[in-house]
């Protein structure tokens, strides 16, 4: 039988006196535990499913001897009673004569056990399917389990016969599951074939135990990577059922299940920090059994069934890729490129300003100052305490295209780290804008969401920088530097009309404005499409695969 049990609890721990030296461990464990109302053959099975430990060690096996002075503990979920059915909702895809397939919502315990208070997935199937309470005391049709906090489809057994051969089925691997998970990082694809016991130290957790724990084997293929790869949407397909098996196979490669703090504690205290609103959302492991394929114990036709994950688990991708959409603002020189960017600012836009970054790298002792002045020596910085030079610097620049070139070579990624780590401060807001003049030209425009085109025709552009004395060879050169109107209009996806003034110029920014949102929600809409088929079945690795 697949082993997924949790919410077990210590039944026994112990040392093997000298008289019952040479015992074996069920008949030492049952003669201890006489009186609990657990059965010997119960706890034969405790011992099979990997919960009794002999010194931090997994036997495997009842029958196993043992030695004065050694250390037993027994897990289990205690005594068994009666399930009192509950009609609570229940899920059911498909329930015939023999079995019935119901989906388990994330939250609902599968059977009764010491210190699990609420109702359980036993007690709903009692009510739906009466017949099976007299299958087993506690745990009626149960032949796999799932965690609490796991969301996904279950087998249910509906009369002593099915049970017994989906028990066998399950025990020999001929029933086939797949699951959804989320998890940290972007681990690729892979399989893990790890043995899984009790973690001795945490008698709550299971951990990959190279000695005395049972064989188990993952396969795990990414379907969707967020930006950046702080997180990945895995298909998993199990060939064994070992207790957390998922969890602990991914926790072990490094990429433990997102809100899963017992397997991945420095993960999940860093995602509290990093990405709150995801921590938020995150209120149990991403988990989901999407896929199962068996045998029916009637006829023995194949049967195969896929549930979609709940809303929980398929919101989470939307924020896990939510970033600031980066917003690049471009225009020819007097355009009005800062004004609008001003008018953003003051309503809370974050802005960055390429000037503004170039100005600091000019300031004596910054970067650009020190690369600027080891290639040309004082030629742009006189004095040692001196900013550099600009105005000489943009003479320079104007009569020799070549230094030109240089310069730009030294300073652009100067000011491109400046605006990437701007980016990542404001990462988690909604929008971010870096007004960059020479964005296109310096081949940035592909790093950005959308590009505004600040416009004004060519005269009163040109006016408004006579206005501000800025003579007109130099506006021809700053001119010459950049692609032309035409070009930058083509190549943005939104553009702002500046040719009468501040007043019209606010209505734009506004207008704007409502323009990327629109392109925030396109962008939502286009990616929760993309995962949508992964999300119904469609393609899933996996399920296409011969057995599967």
């Amino acid at each position: 039988m697949v082993n997924e049990i949790e919410d077990t609890e210590l039944l026994f721990m112990g040392e093997v006196p000298p008289e019952a030296d040479g015992s074996r461990l069920d008949a030492f464990l049952g003669e201890r535990l006489s009186g609990s109302g657990i059965s010997r053959s119960r706890i034969q099975g405790f011992i099979r499913q990997g919960l009794a430990l002999v010194d931090g060690r997994d036997p495997g096996k009842p029958r196993e001897r043992l030695a004065a002075g050694q250390r037993v503990e027994l897990y289990g979920p205690g005594e068994e009673g009666a399930v009192n059915p509950s009609s609570g909702e229940l899920n059911i895809l498909h329930s015939d004569e023999d079995v019935a397939v119901v989906i388990k919502p994330a939250g609902l315990t599968v059977h009764p056990a010491p210190g699990v208070e609420g109702e359980t997935l036993v007690a709903r199937l009692v009510h739906h399917f009466p017949g099976i309470a007299s299958l087993d005391p506690s745990r009626p049709g149960i032949v796999h389990r799932l965690d609490k906090d796991t969301s996904g489809l279950m087998l249910v057994a509906l009369n002593e016969e099915a049970r017994l051969r989906l028990a066998g089925d399950f025990a020999a691997r001929l029933v086939d599951k797949v699951y959804l998970c989320l998890v940290h990082g972007a681990p690729g694809e892979g399989s893990v074939d790890m043995p899984i016991g009790r973690d001795p130290s945490n008698p709550t957790r299971m951990t990959v135990a190279f000695s005395g724990g049972r064989e188990a084997r993952s396969d795990y293929r990414p379907l969707w990577v967020s930006e950046g790869g702080a997180f990945s949407l895995l298909a998993v397909k199990i060939h064994t059922g070992r207790t957390h098996q998922i969890r602990v196979h991914l926790s072990h490669l490094g990429h433990p299940l997102v809100g899963d703090p017992l397997y991945g504690p420095r993960e999940a205290a860093e995602l509290a920090r990093t990405h709150p609103r995801v921590a938020r959302l995150a209120a149990r492991q991403m988990l989901h059994a999407a896929y199962i394929s068996f045998r029916h114990p009637g006829d023995g036709e194949r049967m195969a069934f896929f549930a979609p994950p709940p809303k929980d688990f398929t919101r989470l991708p939307l924020h896990m890729n939510r970033s600031a959409q980066r917003v690049g603002v471009v225009g020819l020189p007097g355009s009005g490129k800062s004004a609008l960017c001003a008018i953003w600012r003051e309503r809370g836009v974050p802005v960055f300003s390429a000037d503004e970054s170039v100005a600091r790298q000019y300031l004596p002792g910054s970067d650009g100052w020190r690369l600027l002045r080891g290639r040309y020596g004082d030629r742009f910085v006189p004095e040692e305490d001196e900013p550099v030079d600009r105005a000489a610097l943009f003479r320079a620049m104007m009569d020799e295209p070549a230094l030109r070139r240089e310069v730009e070579g030294m300073i652009h990624p100067l000011v491109r780290h400046d605006m990437d780590g701007f980016f990542r401060e404001h990462a988690d807001g909604r929008m971010a804008v870096a007004e960059i003049p020479l964005l296109f030209e310096a081949g940035w425009g592909g790093s950005m969401d959308a590009v505004v085109c600040v416009d004004a025709p060519d005269g009163e552009r040109r006016r408004r920088l006579a206005d501000r004395g800025v003579p007109p060879e130099r506006v021809e050169g700053l001119d010459s530097w950049q692609w032309s109107r035409e070009e930058k209009i083509a190549a943005s996806s939104v553009v702002v009309s500046n040719s009468a003034g501040l007043d019209e110029l606010d209505a734009c920014a506004r207008e704007a404005l409502e323009d990327l949102r629109r392109l925030r929600a396109a962008r939502v809409r286009e990616f929760a499409g993309s995962l949508e088929p992964l999300f119904r079945g469609h393609g899933l690795p996996f399920l296409e695969e011969k057995g599967a």
